[in-house]
Order: C-alpha cells, then structure tokens, then sequence
C-alpha cells in the first residue's frame, strides 16, 4: 500500500547507505507513536473510561493522516483503493469501540509503508548512484594547456583528460596514452580492458592505471552513461500494460472486499467479521510489486550493459517468442579481417603481408585498411610506398622497395585463380608482384565471438531465431550454419526487411529485432521490440526501444532473460494476491479470522510479495568490484 504523495529519493550523492539511513524519520516517529498508543489502550482497557477513546483518537489522527489524504484524492476521482478500504476498516473498528484493533490496523498499515518506501527506495538507489558517478569537473586539452570546466560544458570533438583512478566522462576514442579501463558499470564485464589510440570508450568508465587523452563523440544525454541513467529515469514515471492491469485488478479486489464486506454483515449481522473481511482483502502486493519489478528489472538490465527506454519494452520483450537478427555489423563484427594467406611457391606468409600492407598503405578502402591493420597487429613492418595508384572497384598498384605491387580481384589480377582452398565466404585480395601472381590474402566478417552462444541460449529459452540480411544468401547460409539459426532470409533491401518483419507479426510471431545499420531502422522500428547495438548507427539507436551498449550478445540474453524473469514474479505475485485474499476473505466471513489477525495476514502477503519484487534489484559493487546485495 502506497500512502506517500512523492516518491523519496536518495539523497546521498550515491554513496552506500546503511538500512537505517534509508527510513524516513517521520514515518518512523509515527509508526512508533501509533504502536505505543495501542499498547497504553490495550493495557489500561480497566482504567478511566474517557482516557482510553481519547488517546486511541489521538493516535488514530497522528497515524491515518497520510491515508485519509490519498483516500479523499481517489473518493473524489471516483476510484477504488486500498487506502480507502483500509481507513473504512479503521472507521468502523473505532466506532464501535475497537480501539486497539483500529489502532493495531493502522500500525501494520504504517509499517508496510515504511517496507514498500525501503524496497522502492533501493530500486530508486540504482538511478542515484548512476547519476552521481560522473564527475562534476573534467579536465579539456585547449591547445597546449589543460584546463577544468564543468562536464555540462564539454562539446563534441573537445579532448578530454583522464588520469590514472579517473572516471571516463564521455564516450569517444582514445587519441593518446595508453591504459586498462574498468567498464563493469557500462558492459558488465568484470575484467578491465586494455585501451591505446583508436580504442573506443565509454562514459562511466574508470580509467586505472595511465594517463589517456580522449576525443568526446557523444557527451551528456547523449553518452551511453546518460542514456543509461534516462531510461532509469523514465522507468519511474512510464506506465507499462502490467501496471494498468495491475491497478485494474487491485481496484477489483477493493470492490470485491467491500461487497464481501456487505454481504457477510447482511448475512451474519457481525460487525467484526465485517470488519475483518475489509481488513484482510489488500491488493498492495500487487499495487507496490509491480512497479517495484518493473523498475528493478531496468536497473538490473542497465547494470548489466543494455538500456531500455520504458518498461512497456521490458514487458514486450519478456512475450516475445522469435529473435530476428540482422546479419553484418550484428551477428557478425560488421568490419573485414584477415582470416588468411595463400601464397605461391617462393614466396612466404609474412613477406606477402609487408608488401601487401605497403601497397595498401594509402588506401582508404575498408578490405585495404584490413590488410595494414592485421599487418601491424603481427608485428610486421608496414614499410613506406611511391607511385600509389587506385582502381575503383579493381584494387591498388604501388612501388614498394623496387618491386611493382598490385592488390585487388581478378580484374586487377588476372591470373588469380577463380578459388582458393579455404576460402568458403572470404573475399580474397589477390597479389601479383612485377606482374606475377604471388599470393593472396583473404578477408571475411567474422562471427562475434559471443553470437554462437547467445543464439543458443535464445534458442534453450524456447526462441526461434531469424536471419535477415541484405548479404548474399551463400554468405548467410553459411553464417546461419555455423550458428545454429533457425531460418534465414538473404538479399533483402531495407524496405524488404520491413515486409519480412510484417510477414511474420501477420504470422502471429511476436518479434525483437536486433540490428546496427541505417537500412535496419525502419524493421527495428516496426517490430514488437527494435534492439540496436551500441556500435550501430545514430538512426538505429534512436529507432530501437532497447540498446545494447557494448555490443555484446550476451547482454542481450541477460535482457531476455531478466525481463522474462520480471513477468514472472509479477504474475506470481498477481495469482498469491487472489487466492489469499479470497481465502482470508472466506475466513474472515465465518468468524476464524478477527480484525487484528486479519490486519496480519494482510500487511505479511504484501510484505511477501514486495520482497518478491525485490529480488530484481541489482546488486551494488564494492570499491573493489564484488557484487552484494543492499
């Protein structure tokens, strides 16, 4: 049962708090005051008359003042409540002289309120703590000097500095230092990762042991981190289907309590089963759990690497029973790498490699910038090149050390052969020096290293698993095999990805979209839930309901199942609520239940059912990493 007008938030800039500390002093002071009340009344019930309805009264309007509040706003709203059938309760308990049970009633009603506003209070704790992570101050590069501004003020494209034991305020790439980076708060990933120049970084992040100069891409709002923190945010404030059929099926219950109520007393002619009846009927395991999960679930989603941008897309993606995934850039890294070499006799891996990356050197083509960076991830030279020359569609020519290079296809390269041993979906970048074919070098997207065992685990849930890409359909065949995904659908343009995505919803499929590019915005779009990899493109992120940070599948299986898991306790939550309120309600009827018992049973089943709830709230990470619970 809610009785607060406002929601209380955490007030300690994120740091850990103690249980106690979380309790509102007034609430306490109240509670305590009722219960002392209705210990002097039930132990002076011998003493003078007026003494005992007196103190009862004044304990009555110190403890019913906040209800009485919430119960006039929904008399005059025309709606039913648990506030209002709780005070009538406590009404008709005093007015016929049952003070300790009026004032024991309002007792338990006091401190469930003090249990939800901790349990909520908890759940709330995760956006406080988002929000007060990031520094107030950072340190900007301005030309040759470093100096401190506010973060409110840092723009796109400005270098930032971060030194050893900072917070990464923004997200963007390295452009100097070298350090490891602990990003558990954004990815969820526990190690840190290494980070030089050209690495991408995320706001909330710690940087640990160097120190990194770093270009702001997206800053504020706009960072992962603030994305994070809004969507927590919203989470508070939005109103998923399950709440409204939670408000519905509480404002039932009220209904059914209250008739009850009526039809026992015209029965039985007893008030105090009456009363009793009222008193055990409550739908505030429902009215508190529900929010309660909904805003857990998104806390825990947002500390594990993924946003969700209200809880209505948590609560469609816990029904969703297909996956549709996009292939490049989402099953796949979306960037060529070297998968191999083939060389002809004389000629060796390594010296193909150097005078390949030489020629590609000043290529700006993706295939070109492959070959260098494999090149001088192996620890080869990539030495100087003259005479560089590009073919569009064909490939490069260059000098290298005396020797004419030519890098690219078949055109460029006749006596390549048409296929080479291991190829399969590679694309290979053929070599010829002074004219003679001498090797190639074969590029491919690779799998993302966790899309295998995402895809499995999706499918172990009971999901069925979609390809559509634009690629051509031997490359997607292939990828689906090694995958292990249900169906696929190759060589789509985006608006046939739409019609994909409409053919299966008339289908009767219930769809997530996982996708990165601009030609997967209108299908994330579309589907039931749109989910975009953080490493995807504006438009996809801004058309997706769901955004998976780090790009990593696996948070997308933590998503699924967290939101599944946040269903479920609500559904458990709604079915505990009915039968113990119809079977207190048969008990209370036939007199085997007295108000006081009957107020016992009603604060114990919420108790329970908001504990429920409860077990969504993320743990807390200690200063050295470990997770626990608060």
């Amino acid at each position: 049962m809610s009785v607060s007008a406002e929601p209380r938030a955490a007030a300690d800039g994120g740091r850990e708090r103690s249980l106690w500390s979380r309790i509102d002093r007034g609430d306490l002071i109240r509670t305590l005051f009722v219960a002392v009340c209705a210990i002097a009344v039930a132990s002076g019930l011998t003493g003078p008359w007026p003494a005992v309805p007196a103190l009862a009264v004044v304990g009555l309007v110190v403890g019913c003042r906040a209800i009485l509040v919430e119960a006039w706003e929904d008399l005059r709203g025309r709606r039913m409540s648990m506030e209002l059938s709780m005070l009538i309760a406590i009404a008709a308990a005093a007015a016929i002289g049952e003070w300790v049970t009026s004032l024991v009633i309002t007792t338990f009603v006091l401190a469930a309120e003090i249990l939800e506003d901790l349990s909520m209070g908890r759940g709330r704790d995760a956006l406080t703590d988002l929000m007060a992570f990031l520094p107030d101050a950072v340190q900007v590069r301005d030309g040759g000097d470093v100096v401190t501004m506010p973060l409110a003020r840092v723009q796109r494209g400005q270098i930032v500095v971060v030194g050893p034991g900072g917070r990464i305020p923004v997200d963007g790439t390295v452009v100097a230092g070298r350090s490891t980076a602990d990003q558990s708060r954004i990815t969820g990933e526990s190690l840190p990762v290494d980070i030089a120049v050209g690495s991408e970084v995320f706001a909330g992040s710690i940087n640990q042991v160097g120190a990194v100069e770093v270009r702001a891409e997206r800053v504020g709002a706009d960072s992962s981190y603030g994305r994070i923190v809004e969507s927590v945010r919203q989470a508070q404030s939005s109103e998923p289907p399950v709440q409204r059929l939670a408000d519905r099926l509480a404002a039932w219950l009220v209904s059914l309590a209250l008739a009850g109520a009526a039809v026992t007393f015209l029965v039985t002619r007893d008030v105090t089963a009456t009363i009793s009846v009222v008193v055990v009927a409550g739908a505030c395991g429902i009215a508190a759990g529900t929010p309660l999960a909904v805003l857990s679930a998104i806390a825990r989603i947002a500390r594990s690497g993924a946003f969700v941008k209200d809880g209505a897309h948590l609560e469609a993606l816990s029904a969703v029973d297909t996956v549709v995934f996009d292939k490049t850039g989402t099953l796949t890294t979306g960037t060529p790498t070297v998968v191999g070499v083939r060389t002809v006799d004389g000629t060796t891996a390594e010296g193909l490699l150097v005078l390949a990356a030489a020629a590609e050197s000043s290529s700006e083509h993706p295939l070109g910038r492959a070959v260098v960076a494999h090149a001088r991830a192996q620890g080869l030279p990539v030495g100087p090149s003259a005479g560089f020359a590009y073919e569009p569609g064909r490939g490069v020519t260059a000098t290298v050390a005396g020797r004419a290079v030519t890098a690219g296809n078949r055109a460029l390269v006749p006596d390549a052969p048409e296929t080479l041993e291991g190829q399969g979906t590679a694309t290979a970048v053929h070599v010829a020096l002074d004219g003679r074919y001498a090797g190639s070098v074969l590029l491919a997207d690779v799998i993302r290293d966790t899309a295998r065992q995402a895809v499995a685990e999706l499918r172990g849930h009971g999901l069925r698993t979609l390809m559509i890409t634009g690629d051509q359909e031997a490359t997607a065949l292939a990828v689906a095999a090694e995958l292990g995904i249900d169906d696929v659908r190759a060589g789509l343009l985006p608006d046939e990805k739409l019609s994909a995505i409409d053919a299966e919803r008339a289908a009767g499929r219930t769809l997530a979209m996982v996708g990165d590019g601009v030609n997967d915005a209108p299908a994330l779009a579309r589907a039931d839930v749109g989910i975009a990899m953080g490493s995807g493109t504006d438009i996809a992120r801004e058309s997706a309901d769901i955004v998976l940070i780090s790009s990593d599948l696996d948070d997308l299986v933590r998503t699924v199942r967290v939101a599944r898991r946040a269903r479920r306790i609500v559904m458990v939550n709604f079915a505990g609520t009915i039968v113990v309120d119809l079977i207190g309600m048969v008990l209370a009827a036939f007199g085997l239940l007295g108000p006081v018992l009957a107020a016992f049973v009603h604060v114990g089943s919420e108790t329970a059912f908001i504990l429920n709830s409860a077990r969504l709230i993320p743990a807390r990470r200690t200063r050295q990493g470990r997770d626990r619970v608060t």
